[in-house]
């Protein structure tokens, strides 16, 4: 179908996976089960090429599967597309965060820097996280901040990522406090994403998952709500609902993935060039060959916008019978 068929302009935001390889092994991740594709890093270059054909390009998420700071090109990337005026923004577990990368960051004009923590000790952490990194973690954002501070950097804005589960969610509201004490002012709670198709890995089931939660597990979120704003932190939730309904959302609601605009708002590009419907999909489902919908290393991104792999993707997307990835989804994902 042509571009004027489909009547779609090229995104203006772009999820662009840096690289696929991490140093954690997260029960909750789905490199726990092993990765879909060749470990890659994406090039300075390859990030040029893809960004050069998005003239509209406003907004830029540099991680995908994998942790962003071990790709040592990413200084590069984020101070090239900054010089475009693009907000630009990526997770990391803060492991690799030291102070040489701690300045770099700043030097680049990052505008947010998401810190992914799923716990509130050393032990909740290496439950979930299979490390004993948490108390470097801890520093490495203690410092990071002090050096903010020093140098009067009002970027990138801070914030912490925890994704709750059966296994941690009486962590939270320690780690609200552990934020009020170190001086980030802003959490979220994410759900668990699982194979709709498969019983799924790690901690990645549906018993694991807050959505059939107990009163206790509810009760608990809400006094979390509350403990927020008497620390004076904000808790959002990573959808555009609020935390309860983010992890309740009812999945058999009537077409919920038909809400979601995505599709017609952005692209996400893996490592390995493959084109994505988004940074869910390859979570939700083992058919990983249904959610490639062209490569950017092959194809010009305006021939796969406006391709038949995408322009079926979005039929099915109004339909009862979307792709897999997207029947466990609905609207408050697409933030």
């Amino acid at each position: 179908m042509a571009k004027a068929e489909q009547g779609l302009r090229l995104p203006k935001i772009l999820y662009i996976e840096t690289t696929n390889r991490c140093n954690l092994r997260c029960k909750g991740c789905i490199l726990y089960r092993g990765n879909w594709e060749p470990d890659r890093d994406m090039s300075l270059q390859d990030l040029v090429m893809i960004t050069d054909q998005l003239p509209a390009l406003e907004r830029a998420t540099l991680h995908g599967i994998g942790e962003p700071l071990l790709n040592k090109d990413l200084s590069r990337m984020i101070a090239h597309l900054k010089k475009r005026n693009v907000f630009v923004l990526f997770n990391s577990n803060g492991i690799l965060l030291d102070e040489e990368r701690q300045n770099a960051i700043i030097d680049t004009g990052l505008d947010e820097l998401r810190i992914s923590l799923d716990a509130a000790s050393p032990e909740g952490y290496k439950l979930i996280r299979n490390s004993d990194q948490f108390n470097r973690i801890i520093q490495n954002l203690q410092s990071f901040l002090r050096l903010q501070k020093e140098r009067r950097a009002v970027t990138p804005r801070l914030s912490m990522w925890f994704l709750g589960t059966q296994e941690n969610i009486a962590e939270l509201p320690g780690l609200l406090r552990l934020a009020a004490e170190i001086g980030i002012e802003e959490i979220h709670l994410q759900r668990l994403v699982y194979f709709q198709d498969h019983d799924g890995y790690g901690v990645a089931r549906r018993e694991k998952t807050l959505r059939d939660s107990n009163d206790e597990a509810l009760a608990l979120i809400n006094s979390s709500r509350l403990l927020a704003a008497r620390l004076g932190i904000r808790f959002n939730a990573s959808g555009l609902g609020n935390p309860l309904e983010s992890v309740q959302t009812d999945c058999a609601a009537k077409l919920p993935w038909s809400k979601c605009y995505r599709p017609q708002t952005l692209m996400y590009i893996t490592a390995n060039g493959n084109v994505l419907p988004c940074c869910i999909s390859p979570f939700a489902t083992i058919d990983y060959s249904s959610i490639i919908l062209g490569n950017a290393f092959e194809s010009s991104l305006e021939e796969i916008w406006s391709g038949p792999e995408y322009t079926y993707f979005r039929e099915q997307l109004q339909t009862e019978t979307p792709l897999k990835c997207c029947r466990g989804c609905g609207v408050l994902w697409s933030l």
